[in-house]
């Protein structure tokens, strides 16, 4: 069984669009959290998400957006949380805020979380990639630090596959990942999109600039 998986769209819909195209073909899509946030689509990724019935986790801006749960964002996060709140209709919000901190799939064998197991909100760095991290589960996917990486152990893998929106490991273009269950190989994938057009629709929409600028670093 071959999965792709996505985190931490952030709104950036022409990221999640390259994402979409480039993918090989897998079996299932599967999604850790965060759809909106930052970037200045989220009502398109939403749908987008929606549309293709991927299994989702409740990220921490999804949170935010659809609860006004409080959190400690800065003020170009608590910018986007705001515009995503302003942009999205009921039925969108209701969606976010019925998302789960966990989802267990496919007999067990795959874990999704945003943050960690244990913490939805906690970030959970490629040095802190363990197997006690894994509760009998294959495959633990997990986003939230906009860090690509993975591990293979003995006990199942670990995966984050970065993030597609803002990626923050210093490659600017948009991350996936595609593990291949019955083998337990990873494949990290990047893929280049219209950062310029992206750059000028944050600008358009009265966003901070430095969320468009940030996204020329990987940071």
């Amino acid at each position: 069984m071959r999965l792709g998986l996505i985190s931490d769209v952030h709104g950036n819909r022409v990221a999640l669009d390259a994402v979409l195209d480039d993918m090989p073909a897998v079996d299932h899509l599967l999604c850790a959290g965060d759809v909106v946030g930052y970037n200045p689509w989220p009502a398109e990724c939403v749908a987008a998400v929606r549309d293709r019935d991927v299994p989702t986790v409740m990220g921490n801006h999804d949170r935010a957006v659809a609860s006004s749960t409080p959190f400690a964002f800065n003020s170009m996060a608590q910018a986007g949380v705001e515009y995503a709140r302003e942009h999205l209709d009921d039925d969108a919000l209701a969606w976010l805020a019925s998302l789960p901190d966990e989802r267990t799939l496919f007999d067990d064998r795959v874990k999704v979380v945003h943050g960690h197991p244990g913490d939805p909100d906690r970030y959970t760095y490629p040095a802190d990639f363990a197997p006690g991290m894994l509760g009998g589960e294959d495959l633990l996917v997990l986003g939230h630090t906009h860090v690509q990486h993975h591990a293979v152990f003995e006990e199942g893998v670990l995966v984050n596959p970065g993030s597609v929106g803002q990626p923050r490991d210093g490659d600017p273009d948009a991350a996936y990942a595609v593990v291949d269950l019955d083998d337990r190989t990873v494949e990290e994938h990047r893929v280049t999109y219209d950062v310029d057009r992206v750059v000028a629709a944050i600008e358009e929409a009265g966003l901070p600039a430095r969320l468009g600028q940030r996204l020329y670093e990987g940071r």
